[in-house]
């Protein structure tokens, strides 16, 4: 019988020292401070970063947005994906290597799982050991605190959706509905079935990235590369014998390189889809290499351009600031300009307009024609704002409704307008108008006006 599956073999990664990882931890400390910390910051008298479905508004530090500003996640979400070309295109997978929420997790499990089970050799033995009360201890301790790592990120995440203090009293008395329920275990299981048992599977089998990558790289991308030329042939050997007299290369096939790898890959057979990056490979390569005596860099970051053509750094620096970068460097600023201008500039309230259907058109006392429209006025500003409406675009055009309104702070009103037009002032159809609304605060300060296009309809 042929299986059609290759048998999975879990990886073991061995824990490693050096600056790259150096850098992961930094990356791990500062996504986790901002991912569980915004929740609890305040602005003002509300939470500083609330994306409140319910209500439908959006509060980040100052900024409340609506659904009509949906324009802004667009600009967003292609300044991310921008940036993202822009990394790959100049350091590879730079984010899957350091930022990516599956390898930060990630790291962070295999940090509990290392304090209850030792590092690489220590866990192997202790999986291939019969069943004893140190290795139910072990193991049951490093699921409880997987466990608990796993619910307060739900916890967390759903606190970005629901004020996080409302949702933590809710917890304390039971009191919390379903819904939150839902995501918070929602969301735990995810992280701990990704970041504890998944791991590499999720890079290698589940994320797209990896298979397009290739489209963003070219021959000067930053990539962890293995010098073959000075490498091979690898083989074993005493710390003082000569290479040269032997015949073989600096590589002493110690294969730690494999075992620290978090995706299980010989970097030493070139370039796979399954390296994420990390650079883990090169921190303890470089310890070998100190520890033989010999120079740094068998495993390094570099392109393959520099590899083929000995290129310096500063050579591989200068390629930086190839076409490709410098256009992807300027269309995402200037998308970052038009977006930050775009916020800047945007008005502290907005007005939507529906027709009421019920009466489209009618005839009304003095022989006037009225069209009834209702305006739904959105106040984004945290303080109570004064709006007064106008109306223009034909002649003898009059408002029949209060021409001030007052709207709460981060509220909305709906207004019933009524506009009158003599029956003889325009022929029978549709006619483009404009309502004006003006802002300012209750002292009198003005904020800014908004004009909205509608029709009038006139009968025949």
């Amino acid at each position: 019988m042929v299986s059609l599956y290759q048998a999975h073999q879990k990886i073991y990664p061995r824990s490693v020292q050096g600056v790259f990882a150096q850098w992961r931890w930094l990356m791990v400390v500062i996504t986790q401070l901002v991912f569980y910390g915004l929740p609890w910051l305040e602005w003002g008298q509300r939470q500083a970063v609330l994306f409140d479905l319910e209500a439908r508004r959006f509060y980040i530090f100052g900024l409340v947005l609506y659904p009509q500003d949906f324009i802004y996640l667009t600009g967003l979400l292609v300044i991310s994906a921008l940036s993202l070309f822009l990394f790959t295109a100049v350091a590879g997978r730079l984010w899957c290597g350091f930022a990516c929420p599956q390898t930060v997790y990630t790291e962070i499990f295999m940090w509990i799982e290392r304090q209850f089970e030792g590092d690489r050799s220590t866990r192997m033995r202790l999986d291939a050991a019969p069943l004893s009360l140190n290795k139910v201890w072990r193991k049951t301790g490093k699921q409880l605190a997987w466990i608990v790592l796993s619910l307060w990120t739900g916890f967390s995440f759903v606190g970005y959706f629901t004020p996080i203090r409302e949702l933590t009293a809710s917890i304390l008395s039971l009191g919390f509905g379903p819904w939150e329920i839902f995501w918070i275990l929602f969301y735990s299981l995810a992280t701990y079935g990704n970041a504890g048992f998944m791991r590499e599977q999720v890079c290698k089998y589940m994320c797209p990235y990896a298979r397009f990558q290739s489209a963003m790289f070219d021959k000067d991308t930053l990539i962890v590369t293995y010098d073959e030329a000075r490498g091979e042939p690898r083989g074993a050997r005493s710390k003082k014998a000569d290479p040269q007299a032997l015949g073989l290369g600096a590589c002493v096939d110690c294969t730690l390189c494999v075992q620290v790898c978090p995706t299980g890959i010989d970097i030493r057979q070139g370039l796979q889809y399954e390296c994420i990056g990390c650079g883990a490979c090169v921190d303890v390569c470089d310890k070998v290499m100190d520890k033989v005596g010999y120079a740094r860099g068998l495993i390094k970051f570099s392109t393959q351009n520099a590899m083929d053509k000995g290129w310096r750094w500063s050579q591989i620096v200068r390629r930086i600031f190839r076409p490709r970068v410098l256009v992807y460097t300027t269309v995402l600023w200037l998308i970052i300009a038009a977006t930050g201008i775009s916020l800047w500039l945007r008005e502290p309230f907005k007005v939507d307009i529906e027709r009421d259907r019920a009466a489209m058109a009618r005839i009304v006392a003095g022989g006037k024609i009225e069209n009834v429209y209702r305006l739904q006025i959105m106040n984004a500003a945290e303080q109570v704002l004064r709006f007064e409406l106008a109306a223009d675009g034909l002649p003898g055009l009059s408002m029949e409704t209060p021409l001030q309104v007052d709207v709460d702070a981060i509220g909305s009103r709906w207004v019933s307008v009524r506009l009158h037009l003599p029956y003889d002032a325009a022929p029978p159809g549709s006619h483009p108008i404009d309502f004006r609304i003006s802002a300012s605060t209750t002292d009198g300060e003005w904020l800014g006006r908004l004009s909205e296009k509608t029709v009038f309809l006139m009968p025949r």
